[in-house]
């Protein structure tokens, strides 16, 4: 368990968070080229805001929460991103690896924890690993932009420890379930409708973190 980060430190970070993917959702927006209501600022805002306050809530050093930082606003764009246009950008989860792996890195280092990073990057190329295989037996269900985005938050769920990043993980395909059922009853989608699956897995990263953080 990471020690009380103060309320001020956490309205902060979410501060800052939700104001740098506001200033580039317009970016966004043409990287896509979609008008659609998920790409107006406020929506990556919001999301990255709440992502924001999350990631400095479970962080143990200033490091850790530049890190975190970095990808709660990755996260707050490439949700909206995924639900506007079923795509997650190149454009955004490429550069999100080496800033993510570099302030890591930099976080071992603070903590003289070289494990810990070691631990991150294999858990990424696990949890990549094992998205790519899925990928290829079901290419329907799953795209490549999945793949590559489940290589970054393995990174992520790594730097906690592999109980975490199977948890992360699964809670991703359970949140995926629970959302497609919530939907099915209330007769706005069919069995046949595609769903962005990006969501589900930031979002069950966010609760595989922080289940390792209580714990």
């Amino acid at each position: 368990m990471t020690a009380a980060v103060s309320p001020l430190v956490v309205a902060g970070v979410a501060l800052v968070c939700s104001t740098a993917a506001a200033s580039v959702t317009p970016w966004a927006r043409r990287l896509v080229r979609s008008d659609s209501r998920w790409l107006r600022a406020w929506a990556p805002a919001v999301l990255a805001g709440v992502a924001g306050a999350g990631a400095a809530a479970i962080s143990g050093t200033w490091a850790e929460m530049l890190a975190f930082a970095t990808l709660a606003v990755a996260s707050g764009l490439l949700v909206p991103l995924d639900l506007a246009t079923y795509r997650l950008p190149d454009a955004i989860v490429g550069p999100a690896y080496p800033v993510l792996v570099g302030l890591l890195a930099v976080a071992a280092a603070v903590e003289g924890d070289w494990d810990r990073l070691l631990r991150a990057l294999l858990g990424g190329l696990a949890v990549l690993t094992g998205y790519f295989v899925l990928a290829l037996v079901s290419p329907t269900s799953l795209g490549l932009g999945d793949v590559k985005l489940s290589g970054l938050l393995g990174v992520f769920l790594g730097w906690f420890g592999w109980h975490t990043v199977l948890l992360g993980t699964l809670s991703a395909f359970a949140a995926f379930a629970v959302l497609a059922l919530a939907l099915l009853a209330v007769r706005r989608v069919s069995f046949r409708t595609d769903l962005p699956f990006g969501p589900a897995m930031v979002l069950g990263a966010a609760a595989g973190a922080a289940w390792a953080t209580v714990l």
